[in-house]
């Protein structure tokens, strides 16, 4: 099938990867622009990018998709079908009734749950068991369009955001070419979303970071989970502030905040209690909570506590 693929994070790759392992004619990318990154502000391809032009694949990096020009190159490419995977820009109705297959959103989460930008964060940090991907036909709302096809997989109880998105992005990846074969086929069947079962999956904020002690063990566990790696949970030890990047439950009982042992590394919570198990200083590299309390040179738990306002 001739295709367009929209899209610009490491999570679209596999999408693209697949699409071209099975033989279908990449007629052109569309990618956001290069930004800066790091300390040198050195300007860097998105790796939607970088995997097009390994495979010499055409890349376009229009600021808009509004203006004429992109539209243009869009009837000049007459794809078949405009794939989209994390492109970050909306599609103007004048792009999305031109393939005549249609526009396909490969979303991550299993809609109508978790519309919008942070899907795989959203549900870690709401306890989810389960979540997958939703291949959808677009239309002009935020991913409301008929789904076409899902696949689903179990969070792992201890499992991270990240650790989930490669695994999402790869079953998004399985997807998308069964959703093209099954165009091709003419054997996709579209059911409407139950707007009345939607829930919005904002962006993530820094201010979602700091731990509140005062709440149960298992929230604060998926609050770590959800945040990582960005912005990351953080609290506040003894005056000293550090990022929590991994936990696992862990019996005991306490005052919020308190800190019950010292190895393994556990804290009270407002109901139950959490193993501290990996952690940043400022201005230090990412260790064990081990590692970290050797260099406190503390023996006595009590000495210890998280603050909790």
């Amino acid at each position: 099938m001739k295709i367009v693929f929209m899209g610009t994070p490491d999570f679209a790759v596999p999408c693209l990867e697949a699409l071209i392992k099975d033989g279908n004619e990449i007629a052109g990318v569309f990618t956001q622009p290069d930004k800066p990154k790091g300390r040198g502000n050195k300007m860097t391809p998105p790796p939607v990018k970088v995997c097009a032009q390994e495979h010499g694949i055409n890349v376009y990096q229009p600021d808009t998709l509004k203006g004429g020009e992109a539209l243009d190159i869009l009837k000049e490419l007459s794809p078949e079908m405009i794939v989209v995977v994390a492109y970050g820009k909306l599609l103007p109705e004048a792009v999305l009734d031109l393939p005549e297959l249609g526009c396909v959103n490969v979303h991550a989460s299993l809609l109508p749950e978790y519309r919008g930008a942070a899907p795989i964060q959203r549900a870690v940090l709401d306890g989810k068991k389960k979540t997958g991907v939703t291949a959808m036909l677009m239309d002009i709302g935020l991913d409301t369009g008929d789904m076409l096809m899902k696949s689903e997989l179990e969070i792992g109880e201890n499992e991270t955001s990240e650790e989930l998105h490669d695994r999402l992005s790869v079953l998004g990846a399985e997807l998308i070419v069964k959703t093209v074969h099954a165009a091709a086929e003419g054997t996709l069947k579209r059911e409407k979303q139950d707007d009345s079962k939607s829930c919005y999956a904002a962006m993530l904020t820094k201010d979602m970071s700091p731990v509140d002690f005062r709440r149960t063990a298992k929230e604060i566990h998926n609050q770590v989970r959800g945040l990582y790696p960005w912005p990351s949970a953080s609290a506040v030890l003894n005056g000293r502030k550090i990022k929590i990047h991994r936990t696992a439950a862990a019996q005991g009982s306490g005052q919020p905040g308190q800190v019950l042992s010292l190895d393994p590394f556990i804290a009270a919570c407002g109901e139950g209690a959490i193993e501290i198990i990996e952690v940043q200083a400022e201005g230090k590299k990412r260790m064990s909570a081990q590692a970290f309390l050797n260099g406190l040179r503390i023996t006595d738990p009590s000495e210890l506590k998280f603050e909790t306002e």
